[in-house]
């Protein structure tokens, strides 16, 4: 099995149109789509819409989450997805969860969090780990990767490392992983607050190649 390298040096490369992208070494991300929120209850990318897949053209999915800000105090980011030919966003989902807070008034915590985690449930997935707060400087980022969601014959794992402040002014560095237990390709990926709108940040999302 040959070594891959991913280098996010290739984001010199990027455009937003993915056929315009010259580079093709493997490693190379390429960016599909953005969205950005304005008081928005989801920020969904769904098959077939303005050009947006996830299929074969890519073994490997990366979400960036950018200054993510909620419109209600105190609440967690999260996501699921559908299976292709699905709705509803409830896929079946087994996940793990840890994070290492440390406040502003100098007090720490780290721990497994089971608030966080999943046994075959069919919840949006919590991505932060704490409540994210709506104070006017307060958000969530963080990287999702979801790799090779157009199989048939696996299932789906992700992996999730962000940063977020919550409204107790905790700083909270969040671990999630799992997977969608299901053999059907997974082609839409849904993200929002566990309540209240996102109400501004962005959503980018890269293919990244291998050959």
């Amino acid at each position: 099995m040959a070594l891959i390298k991913y280098n996010d040096r290739s984001l010199r490369n990027l455009t937003t149109a993915p056929a315009a992208v010259t580079g093709n070494s493997p490693g190379v991300l390429v960016h599909i789509k953005t969205l950005t929120a304005s008081s928005s209850a989801t920020l969904a990318f769904v098959d077939g819409t303005d050009s947006v897949v996830l299929d074969n053209t890519y073994p490997i999915y990366k979400f960036e989450l950018i200054n993510v800000h909620p419109a209600t105090d105190g609440q967690k980011i999260t996501f699921q997805g559908n299976a292709a030919g699905g709705s509803g966003f409830n896929e079946t989902i087994t996940s793990t969860a840890f994070d290492a807070e440390h406040s502003e008034g100098d007090a720490n915590s780290f721990s497994y969090n089971t608030s966080g985690d999943q046994a075959q449930g069919t919840a949006y997935q919590p991505l932060s780990q704490n409540n994210v707060g709506n104070d006017n400087d307060q958000c969530a980022v963080g990287n999702l990767f979801l790799f090779n969601p157009s199989s048939t014959t696996f299932v789906k794992h992700f992996i999730y490392t962000g940063s977020s402040l919550n409204s107790g002014d905790y700083l909270s560095h969040d671990f999630v992983a799992g997977y969608f237990n299901t053999t059907s390709a997974i082609d839409e990926i849904s993200f929002k607050f566990e309540s209240g709108n996102i109400d501004s940040g962005q959503i980018k999302l890269y293919g990244i190649k291998d050959s």
